[in-house]
C-alpha cells in the first residue's frame, strides 16, 4: 500500500524541487502564516520616521510576504543558472533605516515600496512593492527579482540573472 503522506510530499508543489527543499530546510511549509509577527513588523515600520521625515509604506502584499516567509534564513546551494544562488533573510527591519531609499525607488516605479529582507553576503536590501513585485537594491544598482514573492525566491535560489532596473 502506498503511503499518501510520502506521495503528497513528493507531489508537485508551487516551487521547483530545489527551491521547495531550500524553503523547507529553512522552516517553511505550505500554510505557514505568522500574522502576529508580520503585524509587529508593520507597526515598527509605521512608527519609524527618518531624521528627514521619511516614513515607510506598509500594504497587504508586504504583510502577506512577511507572514508567510518572515524570519526565515534561506540558504542557497549548488550552482546557479547564470550567477551564484543567493541566500537571504526575510525580515523587513533590515530596511528600517532606508525609508528614503525605498521612497525614492517607489517614486521612480510609481508604486509604494516596503522592505522585505536582506541578502546577507552582499548586504543587498530586498523590497516588495504594493503589486507584490520584488526587488534587490545593492551598491551596483536596483534589480527586478520577480513578479511576486514566489518568482523572486526562485530567482534568488536558482541563480537566475535578475533584470537591472534602468532609468527611463
Amino acid at each position: 500500500m502506498t503511503d499518501m503522506r510520502a506521495f503528497d510530499r513528493t507531489a508537485a508543489t508551487r516551487f521547483p524541487a530545489a527551491v521547495d527543499a531550500a524553503l523547507r530546510e529553512a522552516g517553511w511549509q505550505p500554510g505557514r502564516w505568522d500574522i502576529k509577527q508580520a503585524e509587529q513588523w508593520a507597526d515598527a515600520l509605521r512608527a519609524h520616521v527618518s531624521p528627514a521625515g521619511h516614513r515607510h509604506s506598509v500594504f497587504p502584499a508586504a504583510v502577506e510576504a512577511w507572514a508567510e516567509f518572515g524570519g526565515l534564513h534561506i540558504a542557497a546551494a549548488g550552482q546557479g543558472r547564470q550567477i551564484a544562488p543567493t541566500p537571504f533573510h526575510i525580515d523587513p527591519l533590515h530596511g528600517l533605516h532606508l525609508a528614503r531609499t525605498l521612497a525614492d525607488l517607489g517614486r521612480a516605479l510609481g508604486v509604494e515600496v516596503s522592505p522585505l529582507g536582506q541578502e546577507p553576503h552582499t548586504q543587498a536590501l530586498l523590497a516588495v512593492d504594493a503589486e507584490g513585485r520584488v526587488y534587490s537594491l545593492d551598491h551596483t544598482g536596483d534589480w527586478y527579482l520577480g513578479s511576486d514573492i514566489d518568482h523572486a525566491i526562485g530567482t534568488l535560489l536558482s541563480g537566475a540573472q535578475p533584470a537591472r532596473l534602468s532609468r527611463a
